[in-house]
């Protein structure tokens, strides 16, 4: 008798979830609304500087470098993210948590793995471009050719969409149930995979398989080319010179370290429980602010910027 109780019990617990409940921060009352105004006009400011860039690049004649063009293509990237996260999470600020079907999660989590990937592969692209720039400014214009940065932009898009695809499919095989609340800001993969009650060995060898050339092979092409920028810099015989050389990829660097810093800070470390507070805080650093001080940073470091505006 008491085991079939006990049947009857695990069955309901089991009851499949079409939806959860996003608890964001659980913070007192005034400290959310304050939070809210904070990140109502960091959107506000991001949408507003990327499209500054995508504009500038576009119509401005000294702008149509591939160096402009990757800047705009990351400002895009910049828009999708913040707009798939931020509006959410305004939202959930002003109702203590929110509800979100399991549909709408896995979208956000497809918008959010995509445009993080892009970000990834168009700072490393970046990077290249910073390298050839510097180390072979003899051969600039011939390797960086309009049907070159086209193509580059073209896998850099199928890279990012395809990442996103792929979370999208191997996410929507799961299924849920038991618990339905997700201890975060946003529908991230990781929450969703400790609330599954299916086997999640496809999802979890995803993460480490996609890792290689969304995250740690963008990293080592990135750390490679600097390290030969460095090299080439130091070979320059004046301080004026090397100075000069090296404010046209301060800018990038500055980005780069600030993107990867956070995210490698989010998902690198060991530690069970990814949406602990500190951890919350660090994906707004990367999906919400760092779109933000992108426009800000090639804009106060950037004389052509300047000049377009």
């Amino acid at each position: 008798m008491n085991a079939t109780i006990k049947e009857i019990s695990d069955e309901k617990n089991r009851t499949e979830v079409n939806g959860f409940f996003l608890l964001g921060f659980q913070i007192v009352h005034h400290l959310r609304i304050s939070l809210f105004c904070l990140l109502l006009v960091v959107y506000w400011g991001t949408i507003c500087g990327n499209l500054l860039i995508i504009t500038l690049v576009s119509t401005s004649k000294i702008l149509h470098t591939p160096m402009y063009f990757f800047i705009s293509q990351l400002s895009i990237s910049d828009i999708l993210v913040t707009t798939d996260i931020v509006p959410n999470l305004l939202h959930i600020l002003l109702n203590n948590g929110a509800a979100i079907t399991l549909f709408g999660c896995i979208t956000q989590l497809y918008f959010y793995s995509s445009s993080e990937s892009l970000e990834c592969v168009f700072l490393t692209v970046m990077s290249y471009d910073r390298y050839v720039a510097i180390c072979n400014p003899l051969r600039y214009t011939s390797i960086m050719t309009r049907v070159h940065c086209v193509i580059l932009t073209i896998i850099c898009w199928l890279l990012g969409l395809s990442t996103g695809l792929m979370h999208f499919i191997t996410t929507v095989k799961l299924k849920f149930c038991g618990s339905y609340v997700i201890d975060h800001v946003f529908c991230d993969l990781i929450p969703l995979i400790e609330l599954s009650c299916s086997d999640t060995f496809i999802s979890q060898l995803e993460i480490y398989v996609l890792g290689i050339p969304i995250l740690l092979t963008p990293t080592t092409i990135i750390v490679v080319s600097y390290t030969s920028i460095v090299r080439a810099v130091l070979r320059i015989p004046s301080s004026t010179g090397r100075q000069k050389v090296f404010s046209t990829c301060s800018s990038h660097l500055i980005v780069v370290s600030i993107f990867y810093g956070t995210i490698f800070s989010v998902y690198i470390p060991p530690i069970k429980g990814q949406t602990s507070t500190m951890n919350k805080i660090l994906s707004l650093l990367y999906t919400v602010f760092t779109p933000f001080v992108n426009p800000i940073i090639y804009s106060l470091r950037n004389k052509d910027i300047k000049k377009a505006i």
